[in-house]
């Protein structure tokens, strides 16, 4: 009876390179022993990419499916921008995404195998980064942007707003993707962060030679623009900068909120 499945020979074949006999060989030689089979392999120059699995996979591409309430984001990494931009590639981000949509985020660590194929086509470490499902309820709308770059998503969002029009979910979405912020709303952000933040500004005002009666207003002046910088809801509407998102919202609330981002 074999001491391995085939999900193990199908992981040997993602971090190998190998063919899909060849690995079952090698599990068979080594009574199913993952390294004595990868020593195996790179013994008879059958293991192409061995060092695959070192390798990072800083580059990538991210698909968003968005199926009635339900939004979907995945993200798929891998070393090389050309590897990123390839057509397969794209098309099992997409292909990914649908099935998260469909089936909820444990579906993809449940199927590897397109993964896996993906990774001994293209000879590159590929893998499932960060991955999203959001969902809509009664009284809620959910909406998505995907930014493309060279026929690949690179910057994702999906929202959900509770008392809201898909117009306004579409807004909070186009808005996120290009300011790209660190926090939905002031409350997310750290107190310690923000403590950290206070000293800093306080510091640098004093050394600017400020009077000290106007510190607590500048030092507050300068919060706030920290503030701006990184929370969602304080940040000017994509299509109207005097007005913000929070503002822009009115009594609607931003209840789901992803986004992943591709690169610096």
């Amino acid at each position: 009876m074999a001491s391995f499945t085939a999900k193990d020979v199908q992981r040997l074949r993602q971090v190998t390179g190998a063919g899909m006999m060849d690995c079952k060989r090698a599990l068979e030689a080594c009574d199913g022993d993952m390294e004595a089979a990868k020593g195996w392999l790179r013994e008879r120059g059958l293991a192409d990419a061995a060092k695959r699995e070192d390798r990072e996979a800083a580059q990538g591409a991210v698909a968003v499916v968005k199926d009635g309430p339900v939004a979907a984001i995945v993200e798929l990494r891998c070393e090389t921008d050309f590897v990123a931009k390839a057509a397969e590639f794209v098309a099992t981000a997409d292909e990914l995404a649908a099935l998260v949509a469909a089936e909820g985020t444990e579906a993809v660590a449940d199927r590897p195998e397109a993964v896996e194929q993906l990774a001994v086509v293209l000879k590159e470490n590929i893998s499932v980064g960060q991955v999203y499902r959001l969902v809509a309820g009664e009284g809620e709308v959910v909406d998505t942007y995907l930014h493309q770059q060279s026929g690949r998503g690179v910057n994702a969002v999906a929202v959900v707003l509770a008392g809201g029009t898909p117009e306004q979910a579409h807004e909070v979405a186009l808005t996120a993707a290009f300011s790209r912020p660190a926090y939905v709303s002031r409350d997310e952000v750290p107190a310690e962060v923000v403590e950290q933040e206070r000293r800093t500004l306080e510091a640098l005002t004093r050394n600017e030679g400020k009077p000290e009666a106007a510190l607590e207003r500048i030092v507050e002046g300068r919060l706030n623009g920290w503030f701006k910088e990184r929370v969602l809801l304080e940040q000017p509407s994509a299509h109207d900068d005097k007005t913000s998102v929070g503002a822009m919202l009115g009594s609607a609330r931003i209840v789901g909120f992803a986004q992943v981002v591709i690169g610096p």
